[in-house]
């Protein structure tokens, strides 16, 4: 089973906490163990795990990659001019598999599954393929 949902970001860039939307597909369709793999269908948006409790950890986290990785870079050729967004998501990756386990998501106390925006705001697809085992 598998499901593609949509999303609109708001900034440039931003993390969206979208672990709500997935735990509940998952529990609509009974999923009971097994993985869940959530991809961002956009090469300069990820998806990671990180820290839910804190909003700072978002802000400090897009800061840091912001010092990394700057958006203008004199000999950055890329012609759309977006190639720091390329980056970042080849460093946070453009998915993650998760466990499910007795119908849930196997997260640790202070983690959350965040859509990562890197060259918003835009019209944005994740989806999440499950396979039961």
């Amino acid at each position: 089973m598998e499901k593609t949902f949509q999303l609109k970001t708001n900034h440039h860039d931003q993390m969206i906490d979208i672990t709500a939307e997935v735990a509940s597909y998952l529990r609509q369709q009974g999923v009971k163990d097994g993985i869940a793999i959530v991809s961002s269908l956009h090469t300069t948006a990820g998806i990671t795990v990180n820290e839910n409790a804190d909003p700072d950890v978002k802000t400090d986290f897009l800061r840091r990659l912001r010092e990394v990785y700057p958006w203008e870079h004199p000999e950055d050729m890329h012609m759309e001019g977006n190639t720091a967004a390329h980056l970042k998501v080849s460093t946070v990756g453009h998915n993650q598999t998760m466990v499910v386990s007795n119908g849930s998501l196997l997260l640790g106390t202070w983690q959350g599954i965040y859509f990562c925006e890197f060259d918003g705001p835009r019209q944005r697809k994740f989806h999440v393929k499950v396979v039961e085992g």
